[in-house]
């Protein structure tokens, strides 16, 4: 499976200051791989989570593509984009995803029980086991550190088996065992299951796990290799 993006750009309007626009993303493409770790490394407030949002659908780019093998995102209507989003995307987000009333391995299920698809239950527990969190799956978000509800979260984007993986930030709340822990995950995924996985991350470690590594500054995409 191949995520392809040609020359995205976003563009936000302001009423302050000396321009009345300023562009988040800036033409930006990419390739990503089965098989294969992308690493995008840049500051906060680059533009890396805005290009994340553009290549898994959340988030309609003022200018260019995305296509998913030969499916192009945004010529779908919102319930069918949502639907591949379910089936054939996977995203950790950067932010809090939990839902408090439901446990962590409900939490990790929750998304295979859409649209009538099958049970994930023996992959969520691989996964849920891999990352070291098996002794919480009947654990409820509020008695979780926030290491360990971004590991369920990671679980929880395995756990559908999707063809391509897109994570933000996902080493942000975790120490230097689980960071380590979670980058071989993610890398095993793409070796193994041949996913093709991208990782956007300000933390120097995940570059050593990259087969290609990218840099956003300003808004502008290059080769960091």
């Amino acid at each position: 499976m191949v995520l392809r993006a040609q020359e995205l750009s976003r563009r936000y309007m302001r009423k302050t200051g000396q321009a009345n626009y300023f562009d988040a993303v800036r033409g930006a493409s990419l390739q990503l791989n089965s098989g294969e770790v992308t690493v995008l490394m840049g500051r906060s407030g680059s533009g890396k989570t805005t290009l994340l949002h553009m290549l898994s659908g959340l988030l309609t780019p003022s200018q260019g593509k995305v296509w998913l093998d030969d499916t192009d995102l945004y010529s779908l209507s919102d319930g069918a984009l949502s639907r591949l989003r379910n089936e054939r995307l996977g995203v950790v987000p950067q932010g809090r995803s939990a839902i408090d009333s439901l446990t962590v391995l409900e939490n990790i299920l929750l998304p295979g029980r859409m649209y009538g698809k099958r049970n994930r239950g023996e992959s969520a527990r691989r996964w849920i086991s891999a990352l070291g969190i098996d002794g919480l799956r009947d654990a409820y978000p509020a008695q979780l550190s926030g290491g360990e509800l971004r590991r369920m979260a990671i679980a929880r984007a395995l756990a559908g088996e999707y063809g391509v993986l897109l994570a933000d930030e996902p080493t942000g709340d975790l120490d230097d065992e689980n960071t380590a822990l979670v980058l071989s995950v993610l890398r095993d995924a793409a070796k193994r299951d041949g996913r093709a996985v991208l990782l956007v991350s300000h933390d120097s470690e995940a570059a050593q796990y990259a087969d290609h590594l990218l840099r956003m500054d300003g808004g502008t995409l290059s080769d960091a290799q």
